[in-house]
């Protein structure tokens, strides 16, 4: 069994910075691509960014620029800079991640969610 938690998320002003934090735990065999969703209030959860194995990163035209997705292997951690906020950002932010348990099943593993709320 795997768990991703997130933390990191609050309150900021715009044009602020917050960074999340994602740790999978578990019987972990090997974190393949995770990825960062968000779904703002009364609309669908979205991808933000993905980070794959070899360390190659995408992200959506609306954070280019201004989010950082980045990797802790030796801590199972995942991270999500984000700068230069606005408040179209405010969301519940999700990670995601495709593991390997021990026992060599393929995992597809959500987060709980935290919250962030960027003030105008």
């Amino acid at each position: 069994q795997v768990e991703l938690v997130e933390s990191g998320g609050g309150l900021v002003q715009a044009g602020g910075s917050r960074k999340l934090s994602c740790e999978a735990s578990g019987s972990i065999f090997r974190i393949n691509d995770m990825s960062w969703y968000r779904q703002p209030p009364g609309k669908q959860r979205a991808l933000v960014a993905t980070i794959f194995s070899n360390g190659t990163t995408t992200y959506a035209d609306s954070v280019k620029g201004r989010f950082t997705i980045s990797r802790d292997n030796a801590k199972n951690t995942m991270y999500l800079q984000m700068n230069n906020l606005k408040p179209e950002d405010t969301a519940v932010y999700y990670c995601h991640g495709i593991i390997r348990t021990t026992t060599m099943v393929l995992t597809k593993n959500w987060g709980q969610g935290t919250q962030v709320t960027v003030s105008s």
